[in-house]
């Protein structure tokens, strides 16, 4: 029997949950309960690519460079850095977890994660409109000083009186580097942790010459562009609600089992899908449907395998 290649982006959930201060352990179990959704896959033959987020592990790792800056002068690091150094840890807790995981079920695999540059557009209009907030949280004054020393830096009030963080852009990701070899892991049967937080944003300084730029990439989007180029033949975004929604906590509110892309694109127009939430995951998987006809999943990790899975949105 041929093996079907998934590639599965984690939700934020996967690693925090909501009211969690972000611990290791917090980290682990919930990785943990994950990997468990993702046997199902396993035993079901897959091959398997993780993409996962990085949003609240790099903003804590923003906020210990920066003290240890002001604290003792230690150098503060760009974020192309920061989401290399998330990306390594994050990925070492995937790896260990979905061990530990196999083990307890006597299932033989090898995992890998791949540190991931992505490359993206110097001249993406993204970059006129930085949208992305990231960091710590300074004073007006702060800020202003800040502002002083790197003009070309943007902030953003934020709109609950805490102050004033850095804002970056979110560009799309134009290629995934090390894409052959991610489809080879793959498909030679290893479970390939990669794109993580949709990948370190790089950019040609010079023909021949990678540069690190200060960006945040869509995961679900790049988890998105790397499904198409590796040729999987289904991608799963996972979150935290068992189906996507209209009418989302409202009168009339309504589980969604199978909507075509052309019903999908609709329903972002009358603005059923925000953009902080399920709207970026529903634009992945358009991206994803249009570019290889076939279809992906958005569910819950704890429902992969049931019949009745997620939402699925189809050509």
């Amino acid at each position: 029997m041929m093996q079907k290649l998934a590639v599965v982006a984690f939700g934020g959930n996967a690693l925090l949950r909501a009211g969690e201060r972000g611990t290791i352990d917090e980290q682990e179990t919930n990785v943990y309960r994950t990997c468990e959704g993702l046997l199902e896959l396993v035993k079901h033959n897959y091959n398997i690519v993780i993409g996962h987020g990085n949003g609240p592990q790099v903003g804590n790792i923003l906020l210990q460079v920066n003290a240890g800056e002001k604290m003792f002068g230690i150098p503060e690091m760009p974020l192309d850095i920061c989401g290399a150094y998330s990306q390594g840890f994050i990925g070492y807790i995937i790896e260990q977890q979905f061990q530990n995981v196999l083990k307890k079920h006597a299932v033989e695999r090898n995992i890998v994660s791949l540190i991931t540059q992505v490359i993206v557009d110097k001249n993406d209009p993204a970059f006129q409109h930085p949208t992305k907030p990231i960091g710590p949280y300074y004073s007006k004054e702060e800020m202003e000083d800040l502002k002083q020393k790197n003009p070309k830096d943007s902030y953003a009030e934020d709109p609950k009186g805490k102050g004033w963080r850095k804002v970056v852009a979110s560009p799309k990701p134009l290629f995934i580097n090390n894409t052959p070899v991610i489809e080879k892991l793959a498909r030679e049967g290893n479970i390939v942790v990669t794109v993580g937080g949709g990948g370190i944003p790089t950019f040609y300084v010079e023909p021949d010459k990678l540069q690190g730029i200060d960006a945040v990439i869509d995961k679900d989007l790049a988890s998105s562009k790397l499904a198409v180029d590796i040729k999987a033949d289904e991608f799963y975004i996972l979150t935290d609600v068992p189906k996507v929604y209209i009418n989302f906590r409202k009168p009339g509110e309504k589980a969604l089992d199978v909507i075509s892309v052309a019903q999908a694109k609709q329903y972002i127009q009358e603005g059923h899908f925000t953009e902080g939430s399920m709207a970026p995951k529903i634009r992945a998987a358009i991206h994803f449907v249009e570019q290889s006809g076939k279809k992906c999943i958005i569910t819950e990790a704890g429902r992969l395998g049931n019949s009745d899975c997620g939402t699925h949105i189809i050509a």
